[in-house]
């Protein structure tokens, strides 16, 4: 696994790779609202995922996960905070990405 020494850093990274989607957490899915790509848990694999833990700041504490979806098609990353600034998901979509937290 590769390392950085920022979110954006690693952002940036995968962009250049052609991860250029930005989603979002919706509750039961995956929504980017710039091209209304919405995938559910079933529709993507997780390619990589990122835990950033900054101890000074809470506000950096996140993880970056890079998503695909199933067709090969729809390559982007999503930023989820954890700990007290986690986001509210369904269960289906916390269980796949707990499985793949570094």
């Amino acid at each position: 696994m590769k390392t950085f020494s920022s979110l954006i850093d690693g952002i940036n990274y995968y962009k250049s790779l052609g991860y250029v989607t930005d989603y979002n957490l919706a509750f039961d899915q995956l929504i980017c609202t710039e091209n209304l790509i919405r995938l559910h848990p079933q529709d993507f694999e997780i390619i990589e995922a990122i835990r950033f833990d900054k101890n000074t700041d809470p506000g950096e504490e996140s993880i970056l996960y890079v998503v695909q979806g199933k067709d090969g098609n729809h390559k982007g990353t999503i930023v989820s905070a954890f700990g007290t600034y986690a986001d509210d998901i369904s269960k289906e979509l916390l269980d796949k990405l707990a499985f793949h937290q570094p």
